[in-house]
């Protein structure tokens, strides 16, 4: 091993990084070295970054490990673990100064991947595989195992827990558990023999960790879409139609599997949900309108693409007022862009989904637990507002494991249907028209087709009517009805998930007497709560307000204009919240300072620390400037 001359040292606070080649069973792997440290009591946060193609092209998986409870993306890398030939050269360029470089030295390494300020360590991965394990498939597979064998012998990981993870996983194929077994303990044993153990960048146990915004002690680990999907079964759904798409197929695989087990009538064992594979994105927000008008609770998932051509029946919803739930995963853009890197790039087509005068109502979950809580409240709000609730997911939210406060129910909860009025309804309603507005609300009270025999029946249309759903070519008829569908949405206002704030780090002695605030949503939260607290350690107090949903709460206006510059931290190139908040709220754009990030892998902490402060005119020694595709 060749050590650098100053070693990075931390415990319980450090990223470590995959590089492996995509199809060789690495994925299952680096999974479980994740899982090891969590079960630790260690806060973890895991990211696979991996290509659209089958296999072949080089895939990474980025593990954070912090004390402090930071589930975003650092940004750096402490310990690469490098077994891809073809990437090695780029995997060895983003190890900090003081870290380490793990390879696979079966073949001598090139004498040009060389740094005098990082350690080596050689193991002979392949070699040692050859030797032990018959077959090239279980060679290639077990080789991943003993990489996390030596990992768990140089970061102090309790081997205990690695075995334990392995049982259960292959839980009743006792030859399966031996050999995984055997592969882990053949990496531990090399490294402990050929090593000193374990590295100054190690876990330890007992920690007495604390999170400044994680304020539950007990966590999970789950990925988005499978919250979603489950927000969905609880939230009442019993139509999904979709078209298959990354980053959301999972959303529909995942309430199918749950469904089969939740939605199954117990007398008869028939089935209570209807699943459709549709033949395209168009067709499956056609279903899902139709049976949101039948008295279904309909919802589709989608990406970007699939957002573009679901959007005239989105603006079919918003004009005759049918309530529809859509999970947008959000992906790279535009066109097909890049199926597996995540962005939150679809905030302008979304809220403005279809031609016209339209605005959706919008919904940003940060966790999957506010994936679940979020997909049950869109329900409630479609039927509340009739109209169409879009919740805007993304890759790196719905696809990778976040460490999440635990799901939790109500026993008590009811769904909330909106103004349906049923047959005792009708027979009591003296000059009932489906878009007379008689709250004074914008929403108008509709009834379910076959509630009465008689009365109630309407044709739901897409074209202009007046208020009693006649068709109508009146301007007057028409400005009555949009203005009644903007009314609708001030009041959804009220309805809608309020920001969240933070007061600032308290800063001794201030750099500054401007007022500063930082505005942001989704999975850009994590990272720009670190952010934030490093700038705070440099004398620059900020104000922070979490965005959750569109239309905007009178909060967020009231926010920016208690501040002298407004941070807008996004994950797209055109600065499009930034954009819609300028928009909506009548704010003049230069109050809006953007901070961008749309390389397809998730913002980090120092990407948003170093914008920010390029813009305040000022440097932090402590904190690396790193480019987002070096991020």
């Amino acid at each position: 091993m060749k050590q650098s001359a100053k070693q990075i040292q931390g415990i319980n606070d450090f990223v470590v990084k995959f590089a492996n080649v995509n199809g060789t069973g690495s994925a299952s792997a680096n999974h479980l070295f994740a899982k090891a440290i969590f079960r630790m009591g260690i806060p973890v946060s895991p990211r696979n970054i991996f290509p659209s193609n089958i296999q072949g092209l080089p895939t990474w998986y980025e593990v954070r490990v912090s004390k402090n409870g930071y589930l975003g993306r650092r940004g750096g890398v402490d310990l690469m673990l490098s077994v891809n030939p073809q990437s090695m050269e780029q995997d060895l360029r983003g190890v900090e100064p003081g870290g380490y470089f793990v390879y696979d030295n079966t073949k001598p390494l090139a004498p040009h991947l060389r740094r005098d300020d990082v350690s080596f360590f050689g193991i002979p991965l392949t070699e040692m595989c050859m030797r032990e394990f018959e077959t090239p498939r279980l060679q290639q597979l077990l080789k991943n195992v003993v990489y996390v064998g030596a990992l768990a012998a140089l970061l102090n990981m309790k081997f205990t827990i690695l075995k334990d993870l392995v049982a259960d996983q292959f839980k009743g194929k006792e030859k399966l558990i031996s050999s995984n077994v055997h592969a882990l303990e053949m990496g531990y044993q090399y490294v402990t023999e050929n090593y000193d153990c374990p590295l100054p960048i190690r876990l330890e146990m007992g920690e007495d960790v604390v999170a400044p915004h994680i304020l539950e002690s007990e966590h999970i680990l789950m990925n988005g879409n499978t919250a979603t999907a489950l927000g969905a079964i609880y939230g009442g759904a019993t139509v999904a139609a979709w078209y298959p798409i990354t980053p959301s197929t999972s959303v529909v695989d995942a309430f199918d599997k749950y469904a089969q087990r939740m939605r199954i009538d117990p007398g008869s064992g028939k089935k209570n949900y209807a699943i459709v594979q549709a033949e395209d994105e168009l067709a499956a927000m056609g279903m899902v309108v139709g049976a949101g008008w039948n008295g279904a609770r309909a919802f589709t998932a989608t990406s970007g693409p699939g957002l573009s051509l679901m959007s005239e029946f989105l603006g079919l919803a918003y004009f005759a007022e049918l309530p529809a739930v859509l999970i947008n995963v959000q992906r790279s853009g535009p066109s097909t862009g890049m199926p597996t890197r995540s962005q939150q790039s679809d905030v302008l087509a979304a809220a403005y989904a279809s031609h016209g005068d339209t605005k959706q109502v919008l919904l940003f979950p940060a966790t999957p637990r506010e994936c679940f809580d979020m997909t049950v409240q869109a329900f409630d709000l479609a039927e509340q507002l009739q109209t169409p609730v879009i919740m805007m997911s993304d890759l790196d939210l719905g696809m990778n494991d976040w460490m999440s406060p635990p799901l939790e129910w109500d026993d008590n909860y009811r769904m909330n249907r909106g103004k349906v009025l049923d047959a005792k309804g009708l027979d009591e309603a003296t000059n009932w028209g489906r878009y007379l507005d008689v709250d004074g609300d914008g929403i108008c009270y509709r009834t379910l087709p076959g509630t009465h025999p008689d009365k109630g029946a309407f044709f739901t249309r897409g074209s202009s009517k007046n208020e009693m759903a006649v068709y109508s070519e009146s301007g007057a008829d028409y400005v009555k009805n949009v203005d009644r569908l903007l009314r609708k949405f001030e009041t959804a206002k009220s309805y809608v998930p309020k920001p969240k704030t933070h007061p600032p780090v308290k800063v001794k002695k201030p750099k500054t007497k401007q007022k500063l605030g930082a505005l942001f949503f989704g999975t850009s939260a994590s990272p720009c709560y670190e952010a934030v607290e490093m700038l705070a350690a440099e004398g620059y107090p900020i104000d922070t307000m979490r965005i959750r949903a569109f239309p905007f709460h009178d909060s967020v206006d009231e926010f920016i204009h208690a501040h002298d510059r407004v941070f807008v931290v996004e994950q797209n190139r055109d600065g499009q919240m930034r954009r819609l908040i300028s928009n909506e709220c009548e704010i003049p754009p230069g109050k809006l300072i953007p901070v961008l990030n749309y390389s397809g892998t998730p913002i980090t902490a120092r990407n948003i620390a170093s914008q920010i402060r390029d813009n305040l005119n000022t440097k932090g020694a402590e904190v690396v400037a790193l480019h987002p595709e070096k991020a």
